[in-house]
């Protein structure tokens, strides 16, 4: 008895097997979680395979037979381990294929991505959860604005608050990097904050503390 699943990518040389919480839904949200953390994807590292893992057995518990890791041989060995939800052909912590295990097969979705992500969350030691941050909203950075906060990950790969303080002069460029009208935090001082490239917030999207006073 289970709810079995095995997850592996599209180069199939390595396979994750899930004994419990095979489904869809849960396979995602373990897979959304790690991506949240900033891990690097299995197929890209070696480590993915690790971090995925450890968040997955954190969240399953001690006992040592509900996750296995082995050589991925064949979709057909794969399916009669994970019979019951198949193969998950995974790339960037996204589903991008999969191995069904019966014709007709319908997916899992019992569970809200959000809240199953939240129980994980909960089962990692405490000083590795990501705690307020899966209470913030992801937005375009171009719609930061200062006197909002936001999340940065820290050289660790901890996420911190930091309040957004301007946007950068037009024209600025920071580092060899043009930073004009890009918003920055109150992070590193070097002279002000416009002075280091890394208090710039320059990926696409980011988390944002929600505010009760926003209007929706």
């Amino acid at each position: 008895m289970g709810n079995r699943a095995v997850i592996t990518t599209r180069k199939r040389d390595l396979g994750v097997y899930l004994h419990w919480n095979g489904g869809r839904d849960s396979v995602e949200a373990f897979l959304e979680y790690c991506r949240l953390r900033g891990f690097r994807a299995p197929e890209t590292d070696d480590y993915g395979w690790a971090r995925l893992c450890q968040v997955v057995c954190n969240y399953m518990g001690g006992e040592g037979l509900s996750v296995g890791v082995w050589p991925y041989t064949t979709d057909e060995a794969a399916l009669s381990a994970g019979d019951d939800n198949g193969v998950y052909v995974t790339e960037g912590w996204r589903v991008v294929g999969r191995v069904l295990p019966w014709e007709g097969f319908e997916e899992q979705r019992e569970y809200d991505l959000e809240g199953m992500l939240r129980e994980i969350d909960r089962a990692q030691p405490e000083e590795q959860r990501l705690g307020a941050y899966l209470d913030a909203e992801e937005v375009p950075v171009g719609e930061v604005r200062p006197g909002d906060t936001v999340f940065v990950r820290e050289v660790g790969g901890s996420l911190r608050p930091y309040p957004v303080v301007g946007l950068g002069d037009e024209g600025r460029v920071v580092n060899g990097v043009s930073v004009g009208g890009v918003p920055y935090v109150a992070r590193y001082w070097n002279g002000g904050w416009q002075e280091n490239c890394n208090n710039f917030l320059r990926e696409e999207t980011v988390r944002r503390v929600r505010d009760p006073w926003r209007s929706a």
